[in-house]
């Protein structure tokens, strides 16, 4: 399931803005920073975010929830990474790489696959955390 591009544009200018007062605190969620492809502006976008290792390397896991064609996604991938916000903590976050939920599942960290596998989505980001 994918939510509506609606919803999407509604989240980007209302909700965003006040859960970037909290989600770089708050348990499963982070503040992705990252740079426009195109004008160079820094953003600050407010995600779900899960815990995951890739090839016994720190990671994390963004739920697509929009879908795969989204700003943020491609700026990340135009740039290679950018900085997330998780827990109080800031650190770097590279190589993204979009797959199906399923095959995100298996690099979710142990306690959180039974809530990721019940989410209603397509598809997740995996990305490496690096400090």
């Amino acid at each position: 399931m994918q939510f509506p591009q609606r919803l999407a544009r509604f989240n980007r200018y209302v909700t965003n803005p006040i859960q970037r007062l909290w989600a770089g605190w708050m348990p499963l969620y982070g503040i992705l920073e990252h740079v426009g492809r195109r004008s160079g502006k820094p953003y600050r976008t407010p995600l779900v975010v899960c815990r995951a290792e890739r090839d016994g390397q720190p990671a994390v896991v963004i739920m697509l929830t929009y879908g795969p064609n989204r700003d943020w996604l491609k700026n990340l991938t135009a740039a290679g990474g950018g900085r997330m916000r998780r827990s109080g903590k800031t650190f770097r976050v590279t190589d993204p790489q979009v797959m199906p939920k399923a095959e995100a599942a298996s690099h979710v960290a142990r306690g959180l696959r039974p809530i990721f596998a019940r989410l209603p989505f397509e598809q997740a980001v995996l990305l490496t955390r690096t400090s």
